[in-house]
């Protein structure tokens, strides 16, 4: 799910309906265990991107430096890199190059996602006890004790 799909469903999911308050206690459990399967999934997500950037990261230091082999080029798709670049530089060329700044960006979203969902899952621990203090209040209101 993009975070923009996922914002929509914990938008809808926080509506309280005070007309229902007893059914919306017994949702909780189950709107906190959705948030935590989308929270584990992103993790995993977040972590295969954080790996395959690792591993990106590596080879475009070898590209750049000029330590990759003419056959890992061509698995790659990859032209020869023609300017000699000095260990100390490769860092500078490896974040301007393309293919690694659209991943390093994917990532960094995948990290807002994750933390966005963390915030949700404990949004949605407190749901049970916003409802229960909703029925309290009912109850003091109506002289109910």
């Amino acid at each position: 799910m993009t975070l923009t799909e996922i914002k929509k469903e914990v938008e809808k999911d926080l509506d309280i309906d005070s007309t229902e308050l007893g059914n919306e206690a017994l949702k909780s459990p189950q709107l906190h265990n959705k948030y935590l399967c989308f929270l584990l999934d992103e993790k995993n997500n977040l972590h295969a991107m954080e790996s395959y950037l690792n591993t990106l990261e590596k080879d475009k230091w070898l590209y750049y430096t000029g330590k990759m082999s003419q056959e890992q080029l061509e698995e790659r798709g990859w032209e020869p890199f023609d300017l000699a670049v000095v260990r100390q530089d490769a860092d500078r060329f490896i974040a301007a190059d393309k293919e690694y700044s659209e991943k390093f960006l994917k990532l960094n979203q995948q990290k807002e996602t994750v933390s966005y969902l963390e915030n949700v899952v404990k949004i949605m621990s407190n749901r049970a006890w916003n409802v229960k203090s909703a029925i309290e209040w009912y109850k003091f209101t109506q002289g109910i004790s």
